[in-house]
């Protein structure tokens, strides 16, 4: 996906109606001794930061439950959708454990700190709507019969974004990524090394061109 220029975004979801990812599988888990779980939790988190770190769009459509690593999977991607019957949480310290794939990081860095903690400390599960609320996911919609609302509404969210110009967008989601791990200064140069990178492109040129032209542009990522 990473090097297959013919991805514009990559939406996530579940063939298991009702659970977006379970998390681990701690009967597994209790098998494994020390060194084993210490290697296991270092590949997942090397899994969500290869999620987080590819270079188009991707979301995730929550259409059941996303627990512990589920949800820390989800908190990779740059957007989420869930249904208002969707259940989250990061449920480590319930199991005596803590996010070890990246919730800890993410959680806050989408919610806040004090809610991310509030959360991560109580091992709570909220719905799709409370979700919404906190900031948590972008949207919620209704459950629908064939249990895949949010991966119907995640569709439409992709292809809001697919007309737009290809590297445009990775060069907002590289300047956004980075920019927040840093002070606002720092920040801005990013954003002037994205954008000028952006400067010399076809798409640029054929975006200025429809505008002048009164057409919609015709982007090929170039």
């Amino acid at each position: 996906l990473r090097f297959d220029e013919k991805v514009r975004v990559v939406v996530f979801k579940s063939e298991v109606k009702g659970v977006f990812c379970a998390g681990a599988d701690l009967k597994e888990r209790a098998k494994m001794d020390d060194a084993e779980v210490e290697h296991f939790v270092k590949r997942l988190r090397n899994l969500m930061d290869e999620i987080a770190a590819l270079p188009v769009p991707t979301i995730a459509a929550i259409d059941g439950y996303a627990l512990g690593g589920g949800l820390e999977l989800a908190l990779a991607c740059d957007l989420r959708v869930a249904a208002s019957s969707a259940k989250m949480g990061l449920i480590e310290t319930t199991r005596g454990l803590l996010p070890g794939a990246g919730g800890t990081q993410r959680l806050p860095r989408c919610v806040g700190i004090g809610l991310a903690k509030e959360l991560i400390f109580t091992g709570r599960q909220v719905d799709g709507q409370e979700a919404f609320s906190m900031g948590l996911v972008n949207h919620t919609v209704p459950q629908n019969s064939e249990g895949d609302a949010a991966y119907q509404r995640a569709l439409a969210l992709a292809k809001e974004i697919l007309p737009q110009a290809p590297f445009a967008v990775k060069m907002g989601k590289l300047a956004i990524n980075r920019g927040m791990e840093v002070d606002i200064a720092s920040g801005m140069a990013i954003e002037g090394m994205c954008y000028a990178q952006n400067i010399p492109t076809r798409d640029r040129q054929e975006g200025m061109a429809a505008f002048r032209e009164k057409r919609p542009p015709r982007f090929i990522g170039k």
